[in-house]
């Protein structure tokens, strides 16, 4: 592995330890050139996944921006980084298990919506203000509706 401070291939591994729920490995690395202190994770890849946009335009999948794009869903909120991880981890599972190494976008932004509706509903709706692209104040307020249950009145 690689320094990312100064570039020195002959770096240490001082302390290995699962982490992710057991689905990662977390290893703490020295580099004795100049020495820096950093960890690295090391996670099983079943497939190199293809994510297909809505225009048509593949890419590779990128667990670090679906990463990004969830934590800015739960900022602020009371959502401890390993169960969020967990999330991230699950959800990739579950793509990595569909079958197909080509993925519609679409079927990512269902299955996160899926998941953090499960743990947070705020950042449910932050993230799908941003996914279903929300233009008003009415399309906030039209999904929101949604999740609530029906008022029942007495006649």
């Amino acid at each position: 592995m690689r320094c990312p401070f100064c570039g020195n291939i002959d770096t240490q591994v001082k302390d290995s330890r699962p982490a992710e729920d057991h689905v990662a490995i977390r290893r703490r690395r020295f580099c004795p050139a100049c020495g820096g202190r950093y960890t690295t994770y090391e996670r099983v890849q079943l497939r190199d996944l293809v994510v297909i946009k809505s225009n048509g335009k593949r890419e590779d999948f990128d667990r670090d921006k679906l990463e990004r794009s969830i934590k800015i869903s739960l900022q602020k909120r009371a959502i401890e980084n390993e169960r969020m991880d967990q999330m991230i981890s699950g959800i990739v599972r579950r793509l990595e298990s569909l079958g197909d190494s080509d993925i519609p976008s679409k079927t990512i932004g269902e299955i996160v919506m899926e998941a953090l509706a499960r743990i947070d509903t705020v950042a449910y709706v932050r993230f799908a203000s941003v996914y279903k692209n929300f233009q008003a104040a009415d399309d906030f307020e039209d999904f929101v509706s949604e999740l609530r249950p029906p008022v029942l009145t007495e006649d």
